[in-house]
């Protein structure tokens, strides 16, 4: 699985978490589970996107910078004949900067970077470091990846056996996407909070983006800081797929293929 972060950043992947003042920490996990830290509320925000191996999502969009990060679903090994709904983790992504013409391939086998035309294939056992005009990347061995393209972006991604995480700052206020959409301040607030048929996972009513949702205290794995264990962290998790958390439905994320620039196409 990939593990990203950003300074303008996603299962099995990238290098150091570089964490900046105000900047909202995203992780993804199997089904995928999407993870929001919330900073101004001290708290976390979680959802599901339950979809078919192989479909191909937008997870950020900044057209002022040109740069496009997506991910495709694959399935986990074999699962029981009897389950309904086969088991995804996002297992590639697809990095694209238009200003600099520039395609970044992530899997947790290997970093494939097109520039132009000349193609460069890395693994995850390098530990390198590449600059080249406007951009840095940096491999730690088995560890993560840091791309930083100049002033507007740096993407974090952490190579885990599940889990992909995102940290966004310098990022413009235009950008969106599925992950991209909480890079700015997003507020909300819960009451009405009581028990629910598990103890430990009681339920509430939240006030967000205008709409009111019943939502479940949970708990998931943050790889940010221990990619190797994960720390526990509480959230609220919203449920059918983020509705009335995300902006529109679950489906408008879905793009064409692992280039897919949504902001020019």
């Amino acid at each position: 699985t990939l593990h990203c972060t950003a300074v303008t950043s996603l299962p099995s992947c990238f290098c150091k978490s570089i964490k900046l003042r105000h900047c909202n920490v995203f992780a993804v996990d199997g089904d995928p589970h999407f993870l929001i830290e919330v900073p101004q509320k001290k708290d976390h925000l979680c959802f599901n996107i339950n979809l078919n191996p192989g479909v191909m999502l937008n997870l950020v969009k900044d057209p002022d910078a040109g740069i496009t990060v997506n991910g495709q679903l694959v399935g986990k090994k074999k699962v029981r004949n009897n389950a309904q709904i086969q088991k995804t983790y996002i297992g590639k992504l697809g990095i694209v900067n238009t200003q600099m013409d520039l395609k970044i391939e992530i899997t947790t086998e290997k970093i494939t970077l097109q520039n132009g035309r000349k193609t460069a294939t890395f693994t995850w056992l390098d530990t390198i470091t590449l600059q080249q005009e406007g951009l840095t990347m940096e491999i730690n061995r088995e560890k993560n990846l840091v791309l930083s393209f100049g002033d507007d972006a740096t993407f974090i991604v952490v190579l885990h056996r599940v889990l992909y995480t995102l940290d966004s700052c310098k990022v413009s206020e235009h950008t969106h996407g599925l992950l991209g959409q909480f890079f700015q301040h997003i507020d909300f607030e819960v009451f009405d909070i009581r028990p629910g048929s598990d103890p430990k996972k009681p339920h509430a009513i939240m006030i967000v983006k205008n709409n009111k949702l019943t939502v479940t205290r949970i708990s998931e794995k943050d790889y940010g800081k221990d990619p190797s264990h994960g720390t526990i962290v509480p959230c609220w998790f919203i449920h059918n797929n983020g509705t009335g958390l995300i902006d529109g439905a679950h489906t408008d994320y879905i793009v064409s293929n692992l280039f897919s620039t949504p902001f020019i196409n």
